[in-house]
């Protein structure tokens, strides 16, 4: 029987291992083969070890299990290869998991860069593939430069628009380092993402003004009605730079485009409104795209020199004059790290209304070895 870990007022720390362990068994539990079962929780597990908890076990049911049961992501995913050259190739998920297709291309990425240099593969008919950090940092732990992009049911109002048109649209970049720990900026074009608000409703916090625009065009802050009305079209996600071009908003919006792009036009793939997950009102596939580029750092450079090289920009970066009131600078994927040589130690924090749907599962799939003590 697995135990839960420490409790602390109303949330529940359990380690990352044994979460892991209940998150596959859930997906085999929902039909996805054992095999691409322990990718799929490999990838969510990740991110709750991050700190990201808009994208780990809070996904579970709400995203993935919802959607299997809906149909709309078949859970057993066959790969096709649709056009191969020497560095790229064009992937068919067919609708199956996202991280399953997601991790295939990364490895293929990566063996293509071995050998000439770079690999650049293209992915349609996918579904949510996690966290972008997961895929680039399979390319960092190989010695390889990566970047991934995905697009993603819209939610996001274009400059000077107020109708929910692209994704969140993440561009995201892994680099080796010399540190304990990888350069990975991942973050999404938009000022926040869906994955956020809902954490936020959990919490019962209003949104933080700038980050949702309703049909009038102004500011929106009221999360519950918001997570309804972005379902609706009723409200949107803005862009980096926020609400018209004064914070320089048409920057984010112009680079989640370049990222609608990639994730679609190389690949013959959907996008825009056609990732929606409807159809004549009913839930249908959402066929996301994604693209995964590697670059093998000693065709350019020794791979020592390049880390050293990268890990002296960082230190210098963070060694930099602090603004006043604040005593330290950070760089990109250090948070994550921290976060980590925490929660192994003291688990992975899970709130009282994820607890409820946690218990949920445990009762519809009769995974009852997994007391979680709530």
């Amino acid at each position: 029987m697995v135990r839960a870990g420490k409790r602390r007022d109303d949330v529940v720390r359990i380690q990352a291992d044994v979460l892991e362990d209940f998150m596959m068994n859930v997906f085999i539990k929902e039909g996805v083969p054992k095999d691409q079962a322990q990718i799929c929780a490999h990838v969510l597990i990740e991110s709750d070890k991050r700190g990201i908890e808009s994208h780990g076990i809070s996904r579970l049911k709400p995203i993935y299990v919802q959607r299997i049961r809906q149909k709309t992501i078949i859970p057993e995913t066959k790969v096709d290869v649709i056009k191969e050259g020497p560095t790229t190739t064009v992937l068919d998920g067919n609708h199956g998991m996202g991280q399953v297709v997601s991790h295939q291309a990364m490895k293929m990425a990566i063996e293509k860069a071995k050998q000439f240099g770079m690999g650049m593969v293209a992915v349609r008919n996918s579904n949510h593939y996690g966290i972008a950090g997961y895929y680039v940092t399979m390319a960092s732990d190989a010695g390889l430069i990566g970047i991934t992009g995905t697009n993603a049911r819209p939610s996001v109002a274009p400059t000077f628009g107020v109708e929910n048109m692209l994704g969140t649209n993440p561009i995201t970049f892994g680099m080796p380092t010399d540190e304990a720990f990888p350069f990975v900026l991942d973050c999404a074009t938009s000022l926040s993402q869906r994955g956020k608000l809902e954490v936020y409703d959990r919490l019962d916090k209003s949104v933080p003004p700038g980050w949702v625009i309703g049909e009038d065009g102004e500011t929106r802050t009221d999360t519950e009605q918001i997570l309804r009305d972005l379902t609706q079209g009723q409200a949107a996600l803005t862009p980096l730079g926020g609400i018209g071009d004064e914070n320089a908003g048409y920057k984010g919006y112009g680079y989640a485009t370049v990222v609608e792009i990639l994730s679609a036009a190389l690949q013959g793939g959907a996008f825009l409104k056609a990732l929606s997950g409807v159809k004549d009102g009913k839930p249908a596939f959402h066929a996301l795209g994604h693209f995964f580029i590697a670059i093998d750092v000693e065709a350019f450079i020794d791979l020592e020199e390049f880390k050293s090289t990268t890990g002296q920009i960082l230190r210098e970066l963070r060694g930099s004059k602090k603004a006043p009131g604040h005593d330290r600078i950070y760089t990109a994927g250090e948070k994550e790290y921290l976060a980590w040589q925490e929660r192994k130690v003291h688990g992975i924090p899970i709130n009282q209304s994820l607890q409820v749907e946690i218990k949920s599962l445990i009762a519809e799939l009769g995974l009852n070895q997994y007391q979680f003590g709530f």
